[in-house]
């Protein structure tokens, strides 16, 4: 919008744990602000922002989402506010990784009844590792129970002093002050506190405060603006959002206190800053595609630098390749307004790309630009898939493959170990919502199975392999005598075949058919059948026939001959083992490791960490496939956790007989069929 300049632009983002009150926030101000006619509420399916069937089905957030607003105050600077509102709940942290990412600021919501949470901590790390200014916004106070003071109280105690109000309730709770324009009792009070955080800010005002002299409305603005932008300095807003009240409070301390555009300019992959001017280059980066059932594909972007103007022709330096945008949209919810030309700030939709996807950079011809991608978590949960019905596996793929492009923290793949097609993402809802969409867009229905666990066999100690293939049957026989030694070696060592034969007992012409026949016998290994690795094979003598010798008899003779040295190397059953990391408050600590011992696990370390406990433990895999529904369950929805890959170790002796047994059954089972 032309008219309004970029300095008066504020772009932010709203996170929090689940139900701190972010759509709540954003149906209010959508309101108040004339863009709807009523105020939406995320409980009954009214809400502006949960507007698709699965958030209003689940009455959650499940998508980031865009929201572009003017404020026109009597007698006030015009304000615009390009809003970005995330979920809270866990599985769909990707959507809060993605929209903190294109923001120049972050909201973080506090509930008054409930205080920090998992989310609220999570938010917090976010922000930190971006090095994102943020304001804390306490919400609920409307509610029974509701402490402001024991709030503000607790967030000065995770993160400081920093944490300073700006403004906060009445005694009888239907209003809301402003420290900043009130005057009298506690206002004093805080504006003095205030004031020191903003002289902190230059030389030239400590020395204005430290000589008695007060500071102008624009300085103490001035200073406490350039102490947010630098994270020194966190104010705190009190909101009513069902009231309302708060509203104009909270969007006058955004415009006084939070960073513009040009404030905070993007940092491209060689660190320099991109020019936020409206006449610099164009600088825009995807975060987020859309899948809308009228206009088709939309791909939300942000522009960091220039003007996007609508039909024009732009350049895709990640792909390198020209792109061309026709209509140029912003968004409020299911409301989409064509716009001529974007600046920075702005998030927008372009609809029908062809080849511009995530992460990618738009930009002017001939002056290409890179960004950092933006870095999403890693999955946690997985799921094998299988069509429910057959004849729609080919379905199935490309379903599963359109729900991966929505989700960046969805992952597919078919394991070529245990021949399952794997979903993997951040938790059992985020798959279940994925493959509602499926069956709703690509008419698939799934089931859903606990994964095969990619076991591997090794050998703990020397064990001597023979067999001598020998068959007659009229005509040229078979012939083929093979003598192996088989012993362990450390992993990640690649020569494993060792050409031990003295003489000519083994022609060299047959040495690749012995290894073939080796590596077809390693994929199957003595203990249950699964692939064997750290696995040294030494062939060492053995016996030919200048008739009857051939490389399918020696093939046949170095599969058998491993078969038999590895039951005598005293052979083991390997399971992956996962490192975890699992954040809980306090009070469930007993719980959650007594349930991470009775999982086989073994705990490396706790530690606090933000107010929480953090247990850092190894798990094999087997135990951890439901343990996020599980976890759930255990802490009320207040625990999280993160995994990754550690290594393969031996299953003790008792798992290992179950799991030998099983896979004897299904051999049996599959030689039946």
């Amino acid at each position: 919008m032309k008219d309004i300049p970029i300095a008066d632009v504020r772009n932010f983002v709203l996170v929090g744990h689940t139900g701190s009150g972010k759509t709540t926030l954003v149906d209010a101000l959508l309101f108040k602000l004339g863009v709807n006619d009523r105020q939406g509420n995320p409980g009954d399916g009214t809400s502006a922002a949960d507007w698709t069937d699965e958030e209003k089905g689940r009455k959650i957030t499940i998508w980031a989402k865009p929201f572009d607003v003017v404020w026109r105050p009597k007698g006030g600077r015009v304000l615009r506010l390009v809003m970005l509102d995330t979920p809270g709940y866990a599985d769909f942290y990707g959507q809060v990784v993605a929209a903190t990412s294109v923001a120049d600021a972050a909201l973080i919501l506090v509930d008054a009844t409930a205080g920090v949470q998992v989310g609220t901590v999570k938010a917090w790390k976010r922000c930190e590792a971006l090095n994102l200014p943020r304001a804390i916004v306490v919400t609920g106070l409307d509610k029974e129970n509701a402490d402001f003071d024991g709030t503000v109280a607790a967030l000065r105690e995770l993160w400081g002093p920093r944490c300073e109000v700006v403004t906060y309730p009445t005694d009888d709770r239907q209003g809301v002050v402003d420290a900043l324009a009130a005057s009298g009792g506690r206002a004093d009070e805080i504006r003095a506190k205030l004031t020191d955080v903003a002289a902190e800010s230059s030389d030239e005002l400590i020395e204005k405060v430290l000589n008695g002299e007060p500071l102008s409305a624009d300085e103490l603005s001035g200073g406490l603006r350039s102490s947010v932008a630098q994270a020194k300095f966190i104010p705190v807003f009190a909101a009513m959002p069902r009231k309302p009240a708060g509203l104009e409070e909270l969007m006058t301390g955004l415009g006084r206190l939070m960073p513009s555009p040009a404030d905070r300019p993007a940092r491209d992959a060689d660190g320099q800053d991109v020019n936020p001017a409206p006449d610099a280059p164009l600088v825009a980066q995807v975060w987020r595609s859309i899948n809308d059932p009228f206009v088709g594909q939309l791909t939300l972007a942000r522009v960091w630098g220039g003007t996007l103007k609508e039909n024009s022709e732009v350049f895709n330096a990640s792909k390198e390749q020209k792109e061309r945008v026709g209509a140029v949209y912003l968004l409020n919810g299911k409301k989409q307004e064509t716009a001529p030309e974007a600046q920075a700030g702005d998030v927008v939709a372009l609809a029908k790309l062809k080849t511009t996807g995530l992460n990618d950079v738009l930009c002017v011809p001939g002056k290409p630009v890179r960004l950092p991608p933006i870095d999403f978590p890693r999955p946690v949960v997985s799921f094998a898939v299988l069509p429910k019905n057959q004849g729609d596996e080919d379905k199935l793929g490309q379903g599963l493959h359109r729900v991966a492009d929505d989700d960046p923290t969805i992952h597919v793949e078919r394991n070529d170990e245990t021949h399952e097609l794997i979903i993997t993402g951040m938790g059992d809802v985020q798959i279940d919502v994925a493959m509602e969409r499926m069956k709703a867009r690509s008419k698939v229905e799934v089931v859903l199975n606990t994964p095969k666990v990619a076991y591997k066999e090794t050998v703990t100690a020397k064990g001597e392999g023979h067999y001598k293939h020998k068959k007659q049957s009229g005509g040229r026989g078979q012939y083929g005598e093979v003598y192996l030694r088989i012993e362990p070696i450390k992993p990640g060592v690649e020569h494993w075949f060792v050409d031990g034969i003295v003489g000519t007992s083994i022609p060299r012409n047959f040495l690749p058919a012995i290894e073939k026949g080796l590596v077809e016998g390693m994929q199957r290994g003595a203990v249950a059948g699964y692939p064997v690795v750290n696995t040294m094979v030494t062939v060492y003598d053995g016996s030919s026939h200048d008739v009857d010798s051939s490389e399918i008899a020696f093939k046949i003779a170095s599969r058998t001959a491993f078969k038999d040295g590895m039951a005598k190397a005293r052979p083991v059953l390997l399971e992956p083992i996962m490192n975890i990391r699992v954040t809980i408050p306090g009070e469930f600590m007993g719980d959650c490791t007594g349930d991470l011992n009775h999982r086989r696990g073994r705990i490396m370390g706790m530690e606090s960490e933000d107010g929480m406990q953090v247990i850092v433990a190894e798990v094999p895999q087997a135990e951890v496939f439901k343990y996020s529904s599980e976890l759930r369950s255990m802490t009320g929805g207040r625990g999280s956790f993160e995994i990754s890959f550690n290594r393969y170790d031996v299953v003790p002796s008792n798992v290992a007989q179950k799991i030998i047994a099983e896979a004897a059954k299904n051999r049996q089972a599959e030689e039946e069929e």
